[in-house]
């Protein structure tokens, strides 16, 4: 699973390559410190706030970032030294015919195609997702645009389903859709 990569940013032997892969417990403060970064940095593609994250204790942090649950996996992209550089994720509810894409952030020195690294976590899920249907479904805030038009970059379309945003009740999450 894990695609080693070299960032096409970086001079030759600079050192930084990074790997896409599941994450595993011992990640746990890696995770915690990248989900308290993307709720700072983005607070309106996750459902939850910066302060709820800093109140869960070590345990939730260890068993989120087990991947223990056979309905989940979170990927991380990881450097060489550890650090994650992003993190998306596939939850497929019980009786829901179709996964859904989730926790998808990329840190912002790590954004955009000349990187890679959202590209090559959505592959991640893309391929997990496939072993459990033939279409992965996402949710994504109404203003958040620039997620928006990288979904419909990667082939998502909207189904014109939509809900009230859980932290802003007056905001929608707006459904969108792709083949695989």
């Amino acid at each position: 699973m894990a695609a080693h990569r070299r960032d096409a940013t970086d001079p030759p032997g600079a050192g930084r390559a990074w790997e896409v892969r599941p994450a595993v417990e011992a990640d746990w403060r890696a995770y915690r410190a990248i989900r308290l970064e993307m709720l700072e940095d983005t607070p309106i593609a996750f459902l939850e706030t910066l302060e709820a994250a800093h109140a869960h204790p070590e345990e939730h942090w260890r068993r989120r970032a087990a991947n223990g649950s056979s309905t989940s996996r979170l990927f991380c992209a990881v450097t060489d030294d550890g650090r994650w550089l992003g993190t998306m994720g596939g939850f497929h509810a019980t009786g829901s015919p179709d996964p859904h894409l989730v926790g998808v952030y990329v840190t912002p020195s790590r954004r955009g195609p000349a990187h890679g690294v959202a590209d090559a976590l959505l592959d991640a899920v893309v391929g997990w997702a496939r072993l459990r249907s033939g279409r992965l479904l996402l949710e994504v805030h109404e203003h958040n645009l620039p997620a928006i038009r990288y979904y419909e970059r990667h082939g998502f379309t909207f189904t014109g389903r939509t809900q009230p945003y859980p932290l802003d009740r007056t905001a929608l999450e707006l459904e969108m859709a792709v083949e695989l």
